[in-house]
């Protein structure tokens, strides 16, 4: 699938089977996290792969808003360095959109659940405290977010977009 394919077929999937990732596909989807590019080309950002059940179960308690690690069959944790770069939150960004568009170019599904809040630094901290715990991050690290994947339960219906002209403009915002 070329990547404009699998940015046209990309959905939120939060319905996952029973299904296991085979350990060769779970490691492509990792590769795209590692292979992303970052700012200056510095570390910036790291990643927790977590496929035991228990943890899924208890990280699925980090927010409200992901309860769907609840079936996923794995999940890619993505953190940041503020210390190493201005750019930490954009390269660990980056980095998730990659792993999203691997995962749906293997038929995984996969759900996009925000740990750092930027906007509410105490639900950040909330957030981030728990997942730090569970999985033992260092305090000079951030918690971006947790991807959960697995294989679509269903594949939703088309996405409806807004119109193009709304959103795209040419040469000046119009």
């Amino acid at each position: 699938m070329n990547v404009l394919d699998a940015i046209q077929k990309r959905r939120e999937i939060t319905r996952f089977s029973e299904k296991e990732i085979p350990k060769e596909t779970l490691e492509s989807v990792v590769e795209a996290a590692f292979l992303a590019p970052s700012g200056n080309h510095l570390p910036s950002r790291e990643f927790i792969v977590v496929t035991k059940r228990d943890m899924l179960d208890h990280l699925a308690d980090a927010t409200p808003f992901v309860p769907w690690l609840k079936e996923a069959a794995a999940a890619i944790v993505v953190t940041g360095r503020p210390t190493v770069s201005k750019y930490w939150l954009q390269d660990a960004s980056i980095a998730a959109g990659y792993v999203w568009l691997t995962a749906v170019d293997l038929e995984l599904g996969a759900a996009f659940g925000a740990i750092y809040h930027a906007e509410d630094q105490s639900e950040s901290e909330k957030r981030e405290s728990f997942v730090r715990k569970a999985l033992n991050i260092s305090d000079d690290r951030k918690v971006v977010a947790i991807l959960g994947l697995g294989y679509p339960e269903k594949q939703p219906d088309k996405k409806k977009q807004f119109p193009r002209e709304e959103i795209i403009h040419y040469e000046k915002f119009s």
